[in-house]
């Protein structure tokens, strides 16, 4: 008899990353949690539904930390990591999936932690990333262990927020590579939770979504607010799923509020006379998350410690003591985050200082209430709808903070009276999905889906890209040359597909040049190909700028040859462009021009 087949899910998350599988035989398998060994302390393990997302450098002395699978363990992953966060800030990696999307800093380098105590060999939010992965393909390997095939060698599905650009997907997969995981899809997160919730609501659910129901999804994590619309169509009397729309990459979500709070925290004890430093301060924040997480876990918890040690003292006895309670929460959480806000709302642009510390690129605006109508005004717009909000008639939360009841509701009731001002039905919430596992459910559930079981989302590329041309100009004081974006993959263009650009263009080789690539997510028309020169900010992006050299392949340095441009949305959901010489000197000549390409 053959060992069963199963698909992978694995939710790569800010502040916890979950493992799910699947069984591809069978008529109607559910998918099951999978509970992942780590350590608790320097000494035991205990198995957990969810792995802490962070990391410990421990000092020589508590080397090693071992694990059943590595008993030199020169660093620990997951529940204990995070413990000694709030004691050790300076030992611990936290956030490194904010760190993949960060789009100025050299994301193989060596950052975290960023305020790292002496000693400390920093490492590089791609190898955080691998570290997490590894141990989940070692806990899932321990645990099955001669029951069937190891993780490395299933299906696996990894999910992104579904604003990823191009080279945080693509650093994510080389994390996957790093872990061993090469049988790889990438997955949105919004996607996942909706699959996840199409499996728990099973046949119902086609009582619960009719053809014309827009899915609004509202997913609030860790690290980002991540939007999605997902519209549902009859095809033939089956009822369709095409993800319609996808927001900016916002860097806002439990992180910020965590900061918000340990601010909070430090002006009330700055003003009863104690002032707390940089390692204090981080300290602080870690302990905020904790005291924030037991009490929006917790209706009954009127207030929750925090415990901030002092620089060369014992936690017990010197340290600071204070406490974080339900009215802070709400002062701080819900009226700074979710306020409540008009459907003309949109996030304040905040004027940038020409000196700053070097950080996660947060978003200005901490209002996620109006960063929502943002994403719905605007896509009103781009998809022509008769308002001025894309009328969802579903919502779908997801995400961590989503998990407080009185934060869900907030945005339920502000998004009722957008819509009742705009002349349309308020939105029915989907209930039923697990926040803290659905992303890892849906996305072994995905895992069937694509042998063919059950129903797919359509979606392709969340973005259309182009690239920039500078046009032919003589040199005048002050003026830049004229500038036309060039369409290289329109919109919702599908894995495993390829385009070429009819444009005739030339690139320079043999020497350092430059690559301007520009996103769009609202500009669904274009095909590949279209140019244009004109266009509003708010429209269209500039993505980080990519240098490369291309190779000569004898000819001279300097040299410009004519090229057309060849775009693939790969297998795995990462996108590739490719410059075709029109007079190749060998066979297949190309060269790849890949988004993920970033130099220090």
């Amino acid at each position: 008899m053959s060992a069963p087949r199963y698909a992978i899910g694995i939710d790569l998350g800010t502040t916890h990353s979950a493992l799910s599988r699947i069984a591809l035989d069978g008529d109607a398998p559910r998918s099951e949690r999978v509970d992942i060994d780590q350590l608790v302390t320097s000494a035991e393990l205990e198995r957990q539904p969810l792995l802490a997302s962070f990391l410990y450098l421990p000092p020589e002395a508590e080397r090693p930390l071992p694990l059943p699978w590595d008993g030199e363990r020169p660093f620990a992953v997951g529940g204990y990591a995070r413990a000694r966060a709030p004691e050790t800030p300076g030992r611990v990696v936290a956030s490194a999936k904010s760190w993949l999307c960060h789009p100025t800093a050299d994301r193989r380098s060596g950052l975290l932690p960023l305020e790292a105590t002496e000693g400390v060999d920093r490492i590089s939010p791609v190898e955080a990333s691998w570290r997490y992965l590894e141990h989940l393909a070692e806990a899932y390997d321990a645990r099955f262990a001669g029951e069937g095939p190891r993780l490395a060698e299933c299906p696996v599905v990894l999910t992104v927020p579904a604003s990823f650009d191009a080279s945080a997907r693509e650093l994510t997969v080389e994390a996957a590579l790093a872990a061993g995981i090469e049988n790889l899809t990438l997955l949105e997160e919004p996607q996942a939770a909706l699959y996840a919730w199409l499996e728990q609501a099973g046949d119902g659910f086609r009582s619960q979504l009719q053809p014309g129901d827009v899915v609004l999804v509202v997913d609030v994590g860790g690290g980002t607010s991540d939007f999605s619309a997902i519209a549902v169509t009859g095809e033939g009397g089956e009822l369709g799923l095409e993800r319609i729309a996808v927001g900016d990459h916002i860097l806002l979500g439990g992180d910020n509020m965590d900061l918000a709070l340990a601010h909070f925290v430090k002006q009330r004890l700055a003003a009863e006379g104690t002032e707390l430093d940089a390692w204090q301060m981080a300290s602080l924040t870690h302990g905020a998350r904790v005291a924030k997480e037991r009490l929006f876990g917790d209706p009954a918890l009127a207030a929750a410690p925090i415990v901030i040690p002092r620089r060369g003292a014992k936690l017990v006895g010197g340290a600071i003591r204070t406490e974080l309670g339900k009215d802070d929460l709400r002062a701080v959480i819900l009226d700074g985050f979710f306020p409540e806000v008009g459907p003309e709302a949109r996030p304040a642009v905040r004027a940038r200082t020409a000196l700053t510390r070097f950080g996660l690129p947060y978003a200005s605006d901490a209002a996620i209430t109006r960063h929502l109508a943002a994403f719905l005004g605007r896509q009103a717009g781009a998809l022509g709808g008769g308002g001025k909000l894309l009328h969802p008639t579903c919502v779908l939360f997801n995400g961590g903070v989503m998990k407080s009841e009185l934060l869900r509701e907030r945005i339920r009731a502000t998004l009722e009276r957008w819509l009742e001002a705009d002349g349309a039905p308020p939105a029915r919430v989907l209930h039923g999905a697990d926040l803290d596992l659905a992303v890892a459910r849906g996305a072994a559930c995905f895992g069937r889906v694509r042998e063919g079981h059950g129903i797919r989302i359509r979606g392709g590329t969340a973005q259309a890209h182009y690239v920039g041309v500078e046009g032919a100009a003589p040199a005048v004081p002050g003026i830049e040359p004229p500038l036309t974006l060039v369409c290289v993959a329109p919109f919702g263009m599908q894995e495993g597909s390829s385009v070429a650009i009819d444009a005739e263009l030339a690139v320079v080789v043999g020497e350092r040049v430059s690559f301007r690539f520009f996103g769009s997510s609202v500009r669904r028309h274009d095909e590949a190909g279209a140019s244009f020169e004109r266009y509003a900010s708010d429209e269209v992006a500039e993505l980080p700028a990519i240098e490369v050299e291309l190779p000569a392949e004898g000819r001279a340095e300097g040299e410009v040859v004519p090229v057309r441009l060849c775009a693939t949305v790969t297998d795995i959901g990462t996108l590739l462009v490719e410059a075709v010489p029109l007079a190749p000197r060998k066979p297949d000549e190309r060269w790849k021009v890949e988004l993920s390409v970033r130099e220090p």
